[in-house]
């Protein structure tokens, strides 16, 4: 049985990836923080849920305290670390920078060290589409620069994979780094927008949308997403004393010093924030009151994701429509807090 090691278990992205693998057979071992950036009930209760699968086990700890870290993955001995958990929201790294270096760059660190002490067969590692910062040249393709980060948050996980690199030439670890646009769905996190334009919906509150609503984003539905990653699992970059004779995949990122790339996961299709919310309203059967308001501080006004490289390597492409998605996750919210 294979055994997967996945940080951020009880977030949004993990707690739908540990569902996946252990559907698939895996051994899967968690490991949050629970920290209380938002409601930790929805965190306790994704856990909860996982726990009924006796294929999963869960560790509750920081990823800075690399001791209780180190404990967790020496007792999963893990054939792949997924490295999801993060301190996340751009809006957020506006008032609380700090957090996001701590977490995202110091518990990374320790997250590489220990893939490497224990060799695992491949390190994945979330990073996002906010690394593409001030580019205008769309849709985002890995090749593309991505040295105009345009928030703490984004420049700490374009670091990520710096470090990244730098760690798999260095110790031959192979290692992939996904970049995330616009994850939605159910048991996703309240603080994103889609979250919050559907609680406000449904109790008659404005919402508020930046740049007049004139944004643009590739949203990507949550199940979409972690079958991007279980597949990307064993899409393992070669080290490069084992490429010789190899064919080349058609775009690929891979390094040549270091058994690295870059992926993007994605729906590959950019899609109005207004049409968005249009379709949220529809499934609710309410209008929004909406508030229209300027750019804010750190936000791009559009993302797109050209996802070839991911079918090249794993022959999928997200494709769930976003007007299906929607009402998904509006059936969910409904269910899951009675209203």
């Amino acid at each position: 049985m294979r055994s997967a090691f996945i940080t951020g278990s009880a977030g949004f992205i993990g707690f739908h990836l540990a569902q996946v693998l252990l559907d698939q057979g895996w051994r899967v071992a968690g490991f949050d923080g629970m920290t209380d950036y938002y409601d930790i009930r929805l965190k306790q209760r994704r856990h909860q849920m996982l726990l009924q699968n006796a294929g999963f086990t869960a560790t509750e700890g920081a990823l800075e305290d690399r001791d209780a870290l180190a404990r967790a993955v020496a007792a999963a001995r893990p054939d792949v670390i997924i490295h999801l958990a993060a301190q996340a929201g751009v809006r957020y790294s506006l008032e609380n920078p700090r957090a996001y270096i701590d977490s995202n760059v110091v518990g990374t660190f320790n997250v590489m060290e220990l893939a490497q002490e224990h060799a695992v067969d491949h390190l994945l590692m979330a990073s996002t589409s906010s690394v593409y910062g001030a580019n205008t040249d769309m849709p985002y393709a890995e090749v593309h620069k991505a040295d105009t980060p345009l928030t703490i948050y984004a420049a700490t996980k374009k670091a990520t994979e710096a470090m990244g690199h730098a760690w798999a030439h260095l110790n031959a670890l192979p290692t992939t780094l996904f970049r995330f646009f616009t994850v939605y769905g159910p048991w996703g996190r309240p603080d994103m927008a889609y979250f919050k334009f559907t609680r406000a919906i449904l109790q008659g509150d404005p919402i508020d949308i930046y740049n007049h609503g004139d944004m643009w984003r590739d949203f990507t539905y949550v199940e979409d997403l972690v079958r991007g990653i279980a597949l990307l699992i064993d899409a393992v970059p070669p080290k490069v004393a084992d490429r010789a004779g190899t064919e080349p995949v058609s775009g690929d990122t891979l390094s040549p010093v270091a058994p690295f790339r870059i992926v993007n996961i994605g729906n590959s299709d950019k899609v109005r924030l207004l049409d968005f919310i249009d379709a949220i309203e529809a499934e609710i059967g309410r209008p929004a009151i909406r508030n229209l308001m300027e750019m804010q501080k750190g936000d791009v006004p559009a993302t797109w994701a050209d996802a070839t490289l991911l079918k090249a390597l794993t022959g999928y492409a997200p494709q769930t429509d976003f007007r299906d998605g929607v009402a998904r996750f509006v059936r969910w919210y409904r269910e899951y807090y009675g209203v």
